[in-house]
């Protein structure tokens, strides 16, 4: 059992670094740099190009640190936890990995695209969606902290 949890740990923290390192390069770097090269209506046209090579990638990961997630979960019998005010750092990856899902696997490709395509204001979308980033990279960040800290004995 040491060795089988060793690899899907090892898998799951895989797939959480390449996913929030994703939504950290595209909130830090990308974003900012469409905003200072292309003009407002250029802006969302260039991010979608850019960024569907990376929604395949962000996609498995999620799928991935569902999996294993779920996994440790019931592996370890760890749903007591839940019911743990202290244990908030469980809550806060759940939670983040939950509304990603939804994002990445509903929002996105049935309402989020189409909306943004059809944009009469494509200026004020982008600063909506550079908004959205912020906020969801530094959910992301404060869940990675109490997930590690946590882990850690904190």
């Amino acid at each position: 059992m040491e060795q089988e949890l060793a690899i899907v740990r090892a898998l799951h923290v895989l797939g959480v670094v390449i996913w929030i390192g994703g939504v950290t390069f595209v909130t830090t770097v990308l974003l900012p740099g469409l905003a200072s090269d292309y003009a407002p209506a250029r802006r969302l046209q260039a991010f979608h190009r850019l960024e569907a090579r990376f929604t395949w990638v962000a996609r498995a990961c999620v799928a991935v640190v569902g999996v294993t997630g779920f996994w440790m979960l019931r592996r370890l019998e760890l749903w007591s936890r839940f019911s743990d005010p202290t244990a908030w750092q469980l809550h806060a990856m759940v939670g983040i990995w939950a509304l990603f899902a939804v994002i990445l696997f509903v929002a996105e490709p049935l309402v989020l695209h189409r909306r943004m395509a059809h944009s009469r204001d494509p200026a004020r979308t982008f600063r909506r969606l550079t908004l959205m980033h912020w906020i969801l990279l530094a959910a992301s960040q404060v869940a990675l902290f109490g997930a590690v800290a946590g882990a850690h004995g904190m």
